[in-house]
C-alpha cells in the first residue's frame, strides 16, 4: 500500500501542487515527522482536504513499516479527530505512519490518499502494580492458663518499662495463699497473703500487651481468693482488686506507651 506513495506522502503519480492536483485530495497534518507518541495513550489526527464535504467520510489507519497494525477509525471530513486510544501492545520504534483514505468517492477512480511521514512510537512503562498493606496484625491476648479461664478486669497504659507492684491481701485474713504471673511467668510463687504489703519490680515487655494475673493454690476459709494490687509507675499509681478460685483468675492487661 505504501509503495504508492512519495517521500513527501503524497500519491506519487500526483506530485503537483494542489490547484493541479486529483479532483479529491486529502493531507495529514499531524502527526508529522516530529510527532512521538506513546502506547496506550490517546491521540488526534488533522488533516486538510480538497473537494471533500464535510460529510464524506475518512479512513485512518497507523502503519509501522508497510503493515497496517491498527485502525484508528472512520471519521466525518471536520479535519480534527482527538480521543483516539493506542494500542498498547504496539512495539516501539521511529518507523510509523498515519495513512488516510477517502471512503465513498464520487468518483471511484480518483480517491483520495495519504500517507504521513515517519514518526516515532515509544512504549509505555507498565503500570506499577498496586501493593495492598497487610492489616497489622493484633497481639495474641492470653485467655486460659492451665487450664482456668483468665477474665481481664482493667486495662491501663504505663509510661516505661519497669514497674512496681505492692500486693496485700484485700478483706479479711484467711488462708489464702496466690502466685502472681506476669506473661505466664510467675514473679510471686505461693505467697500467703497478708495485710502488709509485699513490693516486688518487675520489667514490661514494650512490644505487646502484657497479662498480669493472679493464680489461686487454694480457697481459704472465705473464696473466691481477694487480693489488693497497686501497680506504681514512677509517680504515679493505680489500685486494682482480683479474685481467684480454682477455675478462674482476674487478669490485668499492661500496656507501655509508644
Amino acid at each position: 500500500m505504501l509503495n504508492a506513495f512519495a517521500n513527501d506522502g503524497f500519491p506519487a503519480s500526483h506530485k503537483l501542487d494542489w490547484p493541479n492536483m486529483a479532483k479529491t485530495a486529502i493531507k495529514i497534518t499531524y502527526p508529522n515527522s516530529n510527532t512521538i507518541w506513546t502506547t496506550a495513550d490517546t491521540v488526534k489526527l488533522k488533516w486538510n482536504t480538497r473537494n471533500i464535504p464535510g460529510n464524506k467520510t475518512i479512513k485512518f489507519y497507523l502503519s509501522k513499516d508497510d503493515m497496517v497494525v491498527q485502525e484508528l477509525g472512520i471519521f466525518e471530513n471536520l479535519q480534527y479527530a482527538d480521543g483516539i486510544p493506542l494500542h498498547r501492545g504496539l512495539p516501539a520504534g521511529d518507523n510509523y505512519r498515519v495513512i488516510g483514505i477517502e471512503l465513498f468517492p464520487d468518483d471511484k477512480y480518483s480517491i483520495a490518499k495519504y500517507a504521513t511521514p515517519f514518526f516515532t512510537i515509544n512504549k509505555a512503562s507498565r503500570p506499577a502494580k498496586k501493593v495492598t498493606p497487610k492489616p497489622a496484625e493484633k497481639p495474641v491476648v492470653r485467655n486460659t492458663f492451665e487450664g482456668r479461664k483468665l477474665t481481664y478486669v482493667k486495662e491501663l497504659t504505663v509510661k516505661g518499662k519497669e514497674i512496681r507492684i505492692n500486693l496485700w491481701d484485700h478483706g479479711r485474713k484467711d488462708g489464702d495463699i496466690v502466685s502472681i504471673y506476669l506473661n505466664g511467668v510467675a514473679v510471686v510463687s505461693e505467697y500467703y497473703l497478708e495485710y502488709r504489703k509485699k513490693t516486688f519490680e518487675v520489667q514490661l515487655d514494650a512490644s505487646k500487651p502484657n497479662d498480669l494475673f493472679l493464680y489461686a493454690h487454694n480457697l481459704g476459709k472465705f473464696p473466691p481468693n481477694t487480693v489488693s494490687i497497686e501497680i506504681v509507675d514512677g509517680a504515679d499509681s493505680e489500685n486494682i482488686v482480683l479474685n481467684s478460685d480454682l477455675k478462674s483468675c482476674e487478669a490485668v492487661l499492661i500496656n507501655v506507651e509508644k
